[in-house]
């Protein structure tokens, strides 16, 4: 049996995501080993975290200011919107550094079981649509699963209800480069075939 001490921080490094008991234990013994110092910087970036960190109110990422660097950046392209579901999401595909638009954060999926749709950024998706006149294209940009889907099928109908005009465009998906015909499962090698090129 642990202190009180250590096995309350064991208890919230478990809360973390993929982090189970045993990984816990190792983080929390790692930190009394390595010193003082070591639980000192980590003590400081996480205050650094919760005071300097907010959310940016126009498309819902983590900044150090609000509205974010890409929102009030004025060479970005602020007609195209991509929709994405995580904050990860949006550093995928700056590292690519072919994107000019801006983006809009859900924040997660509309899950089939679950009534969390309430704590989707969607609304705030519709009402953006609804007060901003120049927006041309929407690119939805979520995972290929049954959630992403999902979400994609409700934007894309409600997006048109909204206003019809606008284009509504996803992610082609297909065959990655290396890969293997044989391997491949139905529904990419369809995708691949239906998304094909010159």
């Amino acid at each position: 049996m642990y202190s009180e001490s250590i096995q309350e921080l064991i208890n919230t490094f478990s809360q973390l995501p993929s982090v189970g008991e045993r990984t816990a234990e190792r983080y929390v013994f790692h930190l009394l080993r390595s010193g003082k110092k070591d639980v000192a910087e980590l003590t400081l970036a996480l205050k650094n975290l919760i005071d300097n960190v907010k959310s940016c109110e126009t498309c819902w990422d983590f900044s150090d200011s609000n509205p974010c660097p890409i929102c009030t950046d004025t060479k970005r392209d602020h007609t195209t919107i991509c929709v994405v579901a995580d904050f990860q999401d949006v550093q995928a595909i700056e590292k690519i550094g072919s994107y000019p638009g801006v983006y809009h954060i859900l924040r997660g999926s509309i899950k089939a079981d679950s009534d969390e749709l309430e704590n989707l950024k969607i609304k705030d998706l519709f009402k953006k649509i609804n007060l901003e006149k120049n927006i041309q294209e929407i690119i939805l940009a979520l995972n290929p699963n049954l959630e992403g889907e999902t979400t994609m099928m409700y934007l894309q109908r409600e997006i048109k209800k909204l206003n019809p005009d606008i284009k509504i465009t996803r992610l082609a998906r297909g065959l990655p480069m290396g890969s293997d015909l044989n391997y491949a499962d139905e529904v990419t090698l369809e995708s691949a075939l239906r998304n094909r090129t010159k």
